[in-house]
């Protein structure tokens, strides 16, 4: 799985996928992800993987889905068996000469700025923060997401911060040391379910850390941090405040530096999330290497249909069995301005290995995964003057809410366009920041889309992103709210929890109508973008439609809910 890539604020295009498999497998042979009949033992799964060949080398039988190395053929001979249902080769990639430097340039073009941004903006700081109220984080003035949510100490925080409740945050990991992460990270639970893989996070020598093992407290992309803060960045005198500051973060590392996910981590990371008290996941990104997954599409190889169905149904079983046991999964609908409910091409698919891709025709039976897998909350995204964002997907079928995610080319015509304000801020790890350039050898932000705050004597960094990938968080904290509001005391694993059917009812109930832009039609009068490409079709009325869903989602009415489910 990959990044639904944060469009780079400036950038016109940028999505989130997932990768292949992990270099860790061991050598000798091809790797596969294995679906094996639901129920299957691991030794009985294990008896199957060696008559055809193969070895196991993980296996999560809550849902009966494994990673195997094995002599290529394998997928062919396992399905024989009646065990096995499925079984798709994880395609080696051939060395990518410079990827690490590339990836650090360009954070995995997850990040919502790219370098032509850089230059456009280049002495462009856009507004300044009004002085904060009492009371109120330093940097919140700058947080226009939190006051479109009715979140802020004049709205939710007086009724309702998350206490008690859990939030998995499965992406490129979680930086448990930022000053605004720290005091509600969950560094026992934490866990990081993949290692860098040399080919796509470059050599491990060049890792910060010399290794491509990391601590369960890394992030070395930027994105999951982010995400994190977003959600639950505490009230504490520094930097921003979050959407639920009480909440627990939880990091479940699935993600590569790099930005790439593969379905193994990613399948271990929602079942050890449902098996472990969390409430809540937020999922910003879709499964590498396809954007969307076709069954038996005629343009793809045998092999390739193997793989996308086998996709599908790890990760549909992932999710149910999250759902089963709790939890609330949360994803970002994509920032490939398409209606996903007709999509017509897909050109970005295989992005693995690079340069694999191919233009094919798909449709809406083509899932985008896990935003289209059934029971994940989808949600698209909307700038501060509350437009559709330009970037975000949109769906009548798929969009459940909306959210803030920031729009740098929103108010064209006015001093506010391309402002790295209209982004959405959020912690930033020092370490990517430095190893990006974005703060100099001094410590000082080299781009305006970074800031550096200094309260109490201690130096924190944030950065403003855009995307759908910061959309979903704001949704997945406010979920948090709905269960620290309406949830019943979990005797099991502690904390709060609350039925994921009511907490995705009540998401939209309390979601505030937003209606379609007059006409149906949202144009984008921008001289770098295309208004061919660029012009939007919104369906449906004001209480459900395919731009916004039921709403947007609102931090101070899910705080309103005890007693009035």
């Amino acid at each position: 799985m990959k990044l639904h890539r944060a469009v780079a604020l400036g950038a016109v295009t940028a999505a989130c996928a997932v990768t292949a498999a992990p270099a860790s497998a061991a050598s000798g042979g091809e790797q596969y992800t294995v679906v094996a009949k639901a129920g299957t033992t691991k030794a009985r799964f294990e008896r199957a993987v060696r008559a055809a060949g193969g070895t196991v080398v993980d296996y999560n039988a809550r849902v009966a889905v494994g990673a195997v190395t094995a002599p290529r053929g394998f997928a062919t001979r396992a399905v024989k068996s009646r065990l096995i249902s499925g079984a798709a080769q994880r395609r080696p990639i051939g060395s990518v000469p410079r990827l690490k430097a590339q990836k650090r340039l360009q954070r995995s073009q997850d990040l919502e700025r790219a370098q032509d941004a850089r230059e456009a903006l280049r002495g462009h700081h856009g507004p300044r923060p009004s002085p904060p109220a009492t009371g109120v984080d330093p940097l919140s003035p700058l947080q226009w997401d939190m006051a479109a949510i009715g979140a802020g100490s004049t709205g939710s925080y007086r009724f309702g911060q998350g206490q008690g409740v859990r939030v998995g945050i499965i992406d490129t990991g979680v930086d448990g040391s930022h000053p605004d992460i720290a005091p509600n990270f969950n560094r026992a639970l934490s866990r990081n379910f993949t290692v860098d893989d040399p080919v796509v996070d470059g050599p491990c020598a060049e890792d910060p850390d010399g290794s491509c093992t990391d601590g369960n407290d890394v992030d070395e992309n930027g994105h999951g941090t982010h995400v994190a803060g977003t959600i639950a960045s505490p009230l504490n005198g520094l930097g921003i405040a979050g959407v639920a500051p009480k909440a627990e973060i939880v990091n479940l590392r699935a993600g590569q530096d790099s930005g790439y996910f593969f379905v193994q981590p990613a399948v271990d990371a929602i079942t050890y999330a449902a098996d472990h008290g969390v409430d809540v996941v937020n999922m910003s990104f879709y499964v590498d290497p396809w954007l969307y997954n076709c069954r038996a599409n005629p343009a793809d190889a045998p092999e390739a249909q193997a793989q996308q169905r086998t996709t599908i149904v790890a990760m549909q079983r992932a999710v149910d069995y999250a759902r089963r046991k709790g939890v609330t999964p949360v994803a970002a609908l994509g920032n490939e301005n398409t209606d996903i409910d007709a999509p017509k091409t897909d050109g970005s698919s295989p992005d693995y290995p690079p340069d694999a891709a191919y233009e094919r025709t798909i449709d809406n039976s083509c899932l985008s995964v896990p935003t289209e897998t059934e029971g994940v909350v989808g949600v698209s995204s909307y700038g501060p003057s509350g437009r559709k964002a330009y970037y975000s997907n949109w769906s009548l079928q798929e969009t459940q809410v909306a959210a803030p995610g920031g729009d740098v080319r929103d108010f064209p015509g006015t001093d506010r366009y391309r402002s790295p304000q209209n982004g959405i801020l959020a912690p930033y790890p020092e370490n990517v920041a430095r190893a990006a350039g974005d703060v100099d050898e001094a410590g000082e932000p080299t781009t305006p889309f970074v800031v550096k705050d200094t309260s109490g004597g201690t130096t924190a960094y944030y950065q403003y992103l855009q995307g759908t990938s910061m959309a979903s968080p704001h949704a997945a904290g406010v979920a948090a709210l709905i269960v620290g509001s309406a949830g019943r005391w979990d005797w099991r694993q502690g904390g709060l929890t609350l039925d994921p059917r009511l907490t995705e009812r009540l998401l939209s109930r309390t979601a505030v109508p937003m209606a379609c832009p007059a006409g149906g039609v949202q144009t984008y009068p921008d001289p770098d973008l295309d208004p061919a490409a660029y012009t939007a079709t919104c369906t449906g009325g004001t209480r459900h439609n395919s731009f916004f869903g039921d709403g947007s989602v609102n931090a101070l009415n899910a705080t309103q809910l005890r007693g009035g489910r």
